[in-house]
């Protein structure tokens, strides 16, 4: 298969900015990882995402805040040149088995703006058929298993706004074979942290965790987060951000320390609950997202995990940038007609290539 530098694009819960990220790969092994870039949204753009936050296509407000997905996308990826682009969006709303998924942002508009081929809307086919829409880096967490060269089971963790993990066994030849991989969203990480300090401080996050690091952990309160039901639905599953949020009432109504140690500890309960459902435990659970340069949330991962718990950055991959390099990576698969989603990461009935590619009418 031909090898093509794609860029990637992505736009998470935390909405805090947009990461790009350069890869080279066939979309199958990944061959180099290039240039990074960050356009971070500034604070008006921030609060009219927030405001669509659980809005479909054609609500009040959402026009308005794909056009700033759209806006920001094109600044942070015009200095990438004219690769492949893999644009994610920015997740609105996300209902399988209901609405759907909802992803502000035309591929359309960025193709013409960057005069370059631009592959979206990655996650409807799934949804249509079944899918739960997400998660969708599994297929790249696969090639990185390769890449860094385990051996055995390793698990990684994404700690956006929602954590999910990816199970990989790297002794297992091809990505859709069975047993190769199970990924699915194990529960809420930064976002109910990140809305709690901002609506207490006005600040965007808990820098470096310092707020948590002088807070009681309510076990009691945590532990009964768990009793929810999707913690003992069976995956594959997924989670929209704010689905939980009547169910951490009671720890966000705690002094602002205490909730956010707290709510770290919901975190690292459920990312270990999370792993029995894993066909062995991993030689290792590998983090990335926001979520790891937080002690407060990695101590709570190392407390209720038992085997080790390592920033993605150990094995020499960026945990920045990994989402973003992710969808450099589909965007490569979807180019080649090879598939992006999984019975063992979305549920859906059977493997499926998601997105669609809009071209420059240039190249039309």
């Amino acid at each position: 298969m031909e090898r093509i530098w794609a860029v990637g694009a992505m736009s998470g819960t935390s909405m805090d900015g947009v990461d790009t990220a350069e890869l080279l790969t066939d979309g199958s092994d990944i061959f180099a990882f290039g240039e990074t870039g960050y356009r971070p949204y500034a604070e008006p753009e921030r609060a009219v995402l927030r405001a669509a936050m659980g809005k479909w296509q054609g609500d009040p407000g959402v026009a308005e805040a794909a056009n700033i997905v759209e806006t920001a996308h094109i600044e942070a990826l015009r200095p990438h040149g004219k690769k492949l682009i893999g644009f994610h969006g920015q997740t609105l709303a996300h209902a399988p088995g209901a609405q759907g998924t909802h992803q502000a942002g035309n591929g359309d508009v960025l193709a013409e703006a960057l005069g370059a081929p631009v592959v979206w809307d990655f996650r409807t086919a799934d949804v249509g058929l079944g899918g739960q829409g997400a998660p969708l880096a599994p297929a790249f967490h696969f090639a990185c298993a390769r890449w860094i060269g385990a051996e055995a089971p390793v698990v990684f963790l994404n700690l956006g706004g929602v954590a999910n993990i990816t199970w990989v066994d790297p002794r297992v030849d091809q990505m859709d074979a069975p047993g190769a991989m199970l990924a699915f969203d194990t529960g809420p990480a930064n976002a109910p942290l990140d809305d709690l300090v901002r609506a207490a401080t006005g600040a965007d996050y808990d820098a470096a965790g310092q707020l948590a690091a002088g807070g009681r952990c309510y076990a009691a309160l945590s532990e009964a987060v768990l009793e929810h039901r999707f913690f003992g639905e069976l995956p594959p599953k997924s989670l929209d951000r704010n689905e939980l949020s009547h169910v951490l009432e009671p720890i966000t109504t705690l002094p602002l320390a205490d909730a956010l140690t707290t709510l770290a500890d919901v975190v690292g309960r459920s990312v270990a609950r999370a792993l029995a459902f894993c066909p062995e435990m991993p030689a290792q659970v590998l983090v990335a997202g926001g979520g790891r340069q937080n002690p407060t949330l990695m101590a709570a991962l190392h407390a209720h995990i038992s085997c080790p718990v390592n920033p993605v950055e150990t094995v020499g991959l960026d945990g920045d940038m990994l989402e973003a390099q992710a969808f450099a990576y589909l965007a490569v698969r979807v180019k080649a007609g090879l598939p992006t989603s999984f019975p063992s990461t979305t549920g859906v009935g059977a493997s499926v290539g998601g997105g669609r590619i809009s071209r420059p009418t240039s190249e039309v």
